[in-house]
């Protein structure tokens, strides 16, 4: 069962599961510190919700997050705790950050690494991409992570993201490729 969001959670001090290049547990650190540079290899997780026709629901990251604030980017993500589901705890995630529930599939992990030059964090992570299906528009998105969501069809996003790369996280376009390159490109 996927508990309600309720208070706010000092998300950095919260641990994350470090992995090595074949993505299997090697310890575990705060959040903050596996983002300070250079990094540290760790699990996280990126959602992508479509409709019943196809298109995206994407989130604007908050002005206040510490990692790529403002950008444009899939629907959820963040990080499990050590030897915690991945699915479940992405499950959870999309419950406290836009009040959704939705089945999640894994279709796939990349691992990718960027530096936030505005913020001087480093994501370092070997991200496990899940999918889902939801209609509507979210219920109660957190404004403390979210400043604005979207639906968008995959080839305007495409198109846009090619015209101002700027405008979004650097690991949406891993997400993209990964769900592009699985049996499922969207659910049904």
């Amino acid at each position: 069962m996927i508990p309600e969001a309720t208070t706010a959670i000092d998300r950095e001090t919260l641990p994350v599961e470090l992995v090595d290049e074949q993505g299997r547990p090697t310890g575990a650190c705060p959040v903050a510190q596996a983002h300070t540079a250079p990094g540290r290899l760790h699990r996280a997780f990126s959602v992508l919700l479509f409709d019943a026709d196809g298109r995206v629901l994407l989130q604007q990251r908050a002005g206040v997050k510490t990692r790529f604030p403002l950008l444009w980017t899939n629907t959820c993500c963040g990080h499990p705790a050590p030897d915690t589901d991945v699915t479940d705890a992405a499950a959870e995630r999309l419950v406290e950050e836009l009040g959704i529930r939705a089945a999640l599939t894994e279709v796939g992990t990349f691992t990718y690494r960027a530096a936030d030059p505005e913020t001087s964090r480093v994501e370092y992570e070997w991200d496990h991409v899940l999918v889902g299906r939801f209609d509507g528009e979210p219920p109660r998105p957190d404004p403390a992570e979210i400043a604005a969501h979207t639906w968008m069809w995959p080839t305007d996003l495409q198109a846009a993201m090619a015209a101002d790369p700027d405008a979004y996280t650097p690991w949406l376009s891993g997400v993209l490729a990964v769900i592009s390159r699985s049996e499922v490109s969207q659910p049904q």
